[in-house]
C-alpha cells in the first residue's frame, strides 16, 4: 500500500561546513562547493530537507534549519566565502543540540550528518558523537597534510572520505 507523501517519515541532511581561512588555500572551498551543489542536487531528488551551519569567523552561523532542498540554496552557495577562525567546535556543538530537539520534535524523521572540513584546528577536545549517521569529508588540499580530520571523524565515529575520492 502506498502512503500519501505527507505522512512519509521525512530525511533531514544537516551540513556543517568549515569556511575559515584555511580553506581559501589550494582552491579547497572552491571543491567544497562543487560537492554541495551536487550535494543540494541530490537531496532535492531524495525529497530531503536541509539544514545547513558555517563554521567562520568568531562563531558557527545556522544559515537554513530544516529547509526543503531547492533552488533557494543556490545564492548561499554562491555568496560561501572562506574568512576568519575555524569555530568547527562550536559548531558541532550547536548541530548536536539542535538535532536533539529536532528528534523530539520529529521523531520519525531520518537524521544525517555530513561535515566538509580541512580539520585545521589547533586542538581537538573530547568530541560528543551524533546520534545519527556522520560523515566527515576532509577537504584539506594543502601540500603537507596536517591529517587531523582523521582524528576529528574518529572522536566523532563517523565515516571518514577525502574529497579526492569523491570526484
Amino acid at each position: 500500500m502506498r502512503q500519501p507523501r505527507t505522512h512519509r517519515p521525512q530525511t533531514l541532511w544537516l551540513v556543517i561546513v568549515d569556511a575559515s581561512a584555511s580553506t581559501r588555500r589550494y582552491q579547497a572551498l572552491s571543491q567544497a562547493k562543487g560537492f554541495l551543489a551536487q550535494l543540494f542536487d541530490d537531496a532535492y531528488r531524495q525529497r530531503a530537507r536541509l539544514a545547513l551551519l558555517t563554521a567562520s569567523g568568531g562563531s558557527a552561523r545556522w544559515q537554513h534549519q530544516g529547509l526543503k532542498a531547492g533552488k533557494a540554496l543556490q545564492p548561499w552557495l554562491d555568496a560561501l566565502g572562506a574568512g576568519g577562525g575555524t569555530p568547527l567546535v562550536d559548531a558541532l556543538d550547536q548541530a548536536g543540540q539542535w538535532l536533539s530537539k529536532r528528534r523530539q520534535r520529529y521523531p520519525a524523521e531520518t537524521q544525517r550528518v555530513l561535515i566538509l572540513t580541512d580539520g585545521r584546528i589547533k586542538q581537538i577536545p573530547a568530541l560528543t558523537v551524533f546520534d545519527c549517521p556522520s560523515l566527515l569529508i576532509d577537504i584539506e588540499q594543502t601540500p603537507i597534510r596536517l591529517g587531523r580530520a582523521v582524528e576529528i571523524a574518529r572522536q566523532l565515529n563517523a565515516e571518514y572520505r577525502h574529497i579526492d575520492e569523491l570526484n
